[in-house]
C-alpha cells in the first residue's frame, strides 16, 4: 500500500453524556451531569459533564456537589458503565471495519495505525463511519506519533480534525504554556516556573541534566521530550474485552490531586464489589490500574486476605494496592479489578 504511516487519535465528544442525551433526547441541548448515584446531595464526582455543563465550570473528577453549586439547572444522572461498554464496544468494532489497526485505549478513545497519502481524508472517514454507525460524534486527531496525535485531537474538538506533526510542531506549539503537554499539571508547571520554564520552547531548550536534577533522571529529560513532541509511533491492535467484574474510568481533564484518585478508586471498588455479589462467587485478590499520562499503564494488585464478596475488604485491598503506587505523574484511567479464585 503506497503512501505514509501516521497515527490518527479518535476520541469521542463528550462520550458517557452522549450516551445518555441519546437514550434520553429530550435532554439534547441541556446541561447533563454524569457521576456517583446521580444525587449531587451524596458523595461523589462527575464522570462527565455535556458541553453545555462545562460552560459553568464542571469539569470530571469535580465533586457532585460542587457541580451543582456551579450549575444548578443540570441534569444529573447516575453513572451506568455496562451501557458505556456496550456502546464503547460498537464504536471500536465500527473502526475495526475501516482499512487501520485499531488500539483501544479507554472507552472512549483509540489509536488508528494507517498507510494512507491523505490523512484528512481518512479521519474524515473516520468521522462519518462513527457517526453513521453509532450516532455519536468524534474528533480526530493526525499525527506522527501517538503523542502529537493525542495532542491534535485538543485542537479538533468539537466534532473536527486537525494535523500536529513534526513540520508544525514549533509553530503550534512553541509559545504555549507547558500546561499544553500532555502529561504536565498545575504543578510541575509551578516547579518548571522555579526554572525559568513557562512556554513549551523553554522547555525544550532546558538541558536535560538541569531538569534531571530537579525531576530526577527518568522524569526531567522525560519533561522535555514531551516539550520536543517525541513519542511512539507503533500503534498495535487490541481486542476490546467488558469484563463485568472490573470497572474503569477514563477522566476527560487528567486527575492531579491524590485524593481525587483515592476517591475514585474507592468508587471503582464500591461497584466492583456490587458485581462480585451479582456473581455469587467470592474475590480472592483486588487489582488497581493506573494509566498514568501520556500512555503508560500499570497495575499493582493485594490478596486479600479471605475469600470475599463484602464491599468493605475490597474497597480496603483496592485502596491498599492503590497505596503502592509512586508515581507524580497525572492519571488519565484508572480500574478496579476484582479477581475469583480457580475452578
Amino acid at each position: 500500500m503506497s503512501g505514509q504511516d501516521w497515527v490518527l487519535h479518535v476520541d469521542l465528544d463528550q462520550f458517557i453524556a452522549a450516551v445518555e442525551v441519546a437514550r434520553r433526547p429530550e435532554l439534547r441541548g441541556r446541561p447533563v451531569v454524569v457521576g456517583g448515584a446521580g444525587d449531587p446531595t451524596r458523595r461523589g464526582v462527575v464522570a462527565t459533564a455535556s458541553y453545555e455543563a462545562r460552560e459553568f465550570g464542571v469539569y470530571s473528577g469535580m465533586p457532585l456537589r460542587l457541580a451543582k453549586k456551579r450549575c444548578p439547572d443540570a441534569v444529573f444522572l447516575p453513572s451506568d458503565p455496562h451501557a458505556y461498554e456496550e456502546v464503547s464496544a460498537h464504536v471500536m468494532d465500527v473502526l475495526r471495519e475501516l482499512p487501520v489497526v485499531v488500539e483501544v485505549i479507554g472507552w472512549d478513545e483509540a489509536f488508528l495505525g494507517a498507510r494512507t497519502d491523505d490523512p484528512e481524508a481518512l479521519a474524515d472517514g473516520v468521522r462519518r463511519a462513527v457517526r453513521e454507525g453509532t450516532g455519536l460524534e468524534c474528533s480526530v486527531g493526525v499525527g506522527d506519533n501517538k503523542l502529537r496525535a493525542k495532542l491534535a485531537t485538543g485542537f479538533a474538538k468539537p466534532a473536527g480534525v486537525y494535523r500536529l506533526t513534526r513540520d508544525n510542531w514549533v509553530e503550534v506549539m512553541a509559545g504555549r504554556p507547558v500546561t499544553a503537554l500532555w502529561g504536565i499539571g498545575s504543578r510541575t508547571a509551578a516547579k518548571l516556573a522555579e526554572l525559568g520554564v513557562g512556554t513549551v520552547e523553554e522547555l525544550a531548550r532546558t538541558g536535560p541534566e538541569v531538569l534531571a536534577a530537579r525531576f530526577g533522571p527518568a522524569m526531567g529529560p522525560h519533561l522535555r521530550q514531551l516539550a520536543l513532541g517525541a513519542g511512539d509511533a507503533e500503534v498495535t491492535a487490541t481486542p476490546w474485552v467488558a469484563k463485568s467484574r472490573s470497572r474503569e474510568t477514563t477522566f476527560q481533564d487528567d486527575l492531579t490531586d491524590p485524593e481525587e484518585v483515592r476517591a475514585q478508586v474507592r468508587l471503582l471498588a464500591q461497584r466492583v464489589a456490587e458485581d462480585v455479589r451479582a456473581e455469587g462467587r467470592p474475590a480472592v485478590r483486588v487489582v488497581v490500574k493506573v494509566r498514568f499520562v501520556p500512555f503508560f499503564t500499570f497495575t499493582r494488585g493485594v490478596a486479600l486476605a479471605a475469600p470475599t464478596s463484602e464491599v468493605e475488604p475490597i474497597e480496603a485491598a483496592a485502596a491498599a494496592a492503590l497505596a503502592r503506587f509512586d508515581d507524580p505523574r497525572a492519571v488519565r484511567l484508572l480500574g478496579v479489578r476484582a479477581e475469583f479464585g480457580g475452578g
